[in-house]
């Protein structure tokens, strides 16, 4: 109690707050990753989906086929194939994104960090937390300068 209430002997804090959730949420470098992502993983993803629709047009002719035997395990076994293949593609997809998206997410922590230090040595701060914390006011919230110096580094406007 007596270190709470001690003077602070002319050595006021300066305190900044930045929440991180924003940050991921609205920072552009996420919606470039985000982009860059979606164009690396995107053509893999729709010849998975046409796959998958191949297969339902062969269990539904296999559903309605009264074929004979030798065409019928023919389709059976196309199906079966098929089925095999789109499982392991789609587990090998989810592997990649997973490990494509964590080091995007890596490598924009590196660049947050360096964006919070350059704005508080810039503004004098001695002190940043991120989230989560149990409470910030709003007056020591510096995301928004934050946010302000990813889209200069990035060379776009705010929202």
């Amino acid at each position: 109690m007596a270190l709470a209430s001690a003077p602070s002997a002319g050595n006021d804090l300066s305190i900044g707050y930045v929440d991180m959730q924003r940050l991921f949420a609205e920072a552009p470098q996420i919606e470039q990753a985000r982009a860059a992502i979606d164009r690396e993983f995107r053509p893999r993803n729709d010849a998975l989906v046409r796959d998958e629709e191949r297969l339902q047009a062969l269990e539904a002719q296999l559903a309605g086929s009264g074929a004979e035997l030798e065409p019928r395990q023919r389709l059976e076994r196309e199906a079966l194939n098929l089925r095999r293949s789109i499982e392991r593609r789609r587990d090998d997809l989810a592997e990649e994104l997973r490990f494509r998206t964590s080091a995007e997410t890596r490598a924009l922590e590196t660049t947050i960090e360096i964006a919070i230090r350059r704005v508080a040595e810039h503004a004098g701060y001695d002190l940043i937390l991120t989230s989560p914390v149990a409470y910030a006011s709003a007056s020591i919230d510096v995301t928004d300068e934050i946010l302000a110096w990813l889209h200069e580094d990035m060379g776009t406007t705010p929202r």
